[in-house]
């Protein structure tokens, strides 16, 4: 049986941010909110609602909804507004059955605690990481959870849940320039919106590169202890050979070249 039809009755919603381009810091949909539409899409089509809190005049916005939405609703608020409040109290009104988000956010505090505050404030379980939901029975759903190198745990969770979705999730469809330009944003003014007062301090600068950090070996036996305290230095043994004849500089180097093997005697 298709998702769509087996799913009909589903609700799921969406959680999308504004992402960010790593190297330009340019706005774009981002990866990880990507995947969470896509889950949807795939899960159930017609019961999916995709919600953004924020400026509804966003162009990244688009971007998700050139993946074949009809719709994106926008809870209006200021940009450095707290979007947990507003989050939380439509949340609570409308009542879906699962709520997909990234991990976390690209642009902003990127803190990945909104699935954490909203879990806490809806009283609904939290699954983090989840790489695709493999099915929905008799009001339980059968989840993958994504785990370092390509691991899977299986786990099954019942309804309703919010779960934060991985990046070893499906790639998300790409978007096309007519239905994004086709869809309706939706926009509503946030019922409650609470100033982030502690963001409101914050100097957003770019980052400095930092110097590497060097490799330090661990010895874990007495022996490599041992070895390492007993190693002769990389610079002890040289010679600074100055106002001789060329013969005898050329000859140094060529010996120095021999003893480190980095080239072979034709004797």
């Amino acid at each position: 049986m298709r998702p769509e039809k087996r799913n009909a009755s589903l609700r799921v919603t969406a959680l999308v941010s504004v992402g960010q381009h790593p190297d330009s810091g340019r706005e774009r949909r981002a990866g990880q909110d990507a995947r969470a539409v896509e889950l949807g899409l795939t899960l159930a089509p017609q019961g999916l609602e995709v919600l953004h809190a924020g400026d509804p005049h966003a162009q990244a916005l688009r971007s998700y909804a050139g993946m074949g939405l009809s719709s994106l609703r926008v809870l209006e608020q200021n940009k450095m507004a707290d979007v947990v409040p507003a989050l939380e109290h439509y949340l609570s009104q409308n009542k879906p059955d699962i709520i997909l988000t990234g991990v976390r956010a690209e642009s902003g505090e990127s803190s990945g605690m909104v699935p954490y505050l909203l879990g806490e404030a809806l009283g609904m379980p939290v699954v983090t990481g989840i790489a695709g939901i493999v099915s929905i029975e008799r009001g339980e759903a059968h989840l993958l959870q994504a785990l370092p190198r390509g691991q899977r745990r299986a786990l099954k969770v019942a309804l309703p849940f919010i779960a934060s979705v991985d990046m070893a999730a499906p790639t998300p469809r790409q978007s096309a320039f007519g239905p994004a330009s086709r869809a309706q944003l939706v926009g509503q003014k946030a019922d409650i919106e609470c100033r982030d007062e502690v963001r409101e301090q914050w100097r957003e600068a770019p980052a400095r590169k930092r110097p590497k950090r060097l490799q330090v070996v661990k010895a874990k036996t007495a022996a490599d202890r041992f070895r390492a305290a007993t190693a002769k230095s990389q610079g002890d043994g040289g010679r600074i050979l100055r106002d001789k004849p060329a013969s005898e500089m050329a000859q140094a180097i060529f010996d120095l070249l021999l003893e480190e093997g980095v080239v072979r005697s034709g004797r």
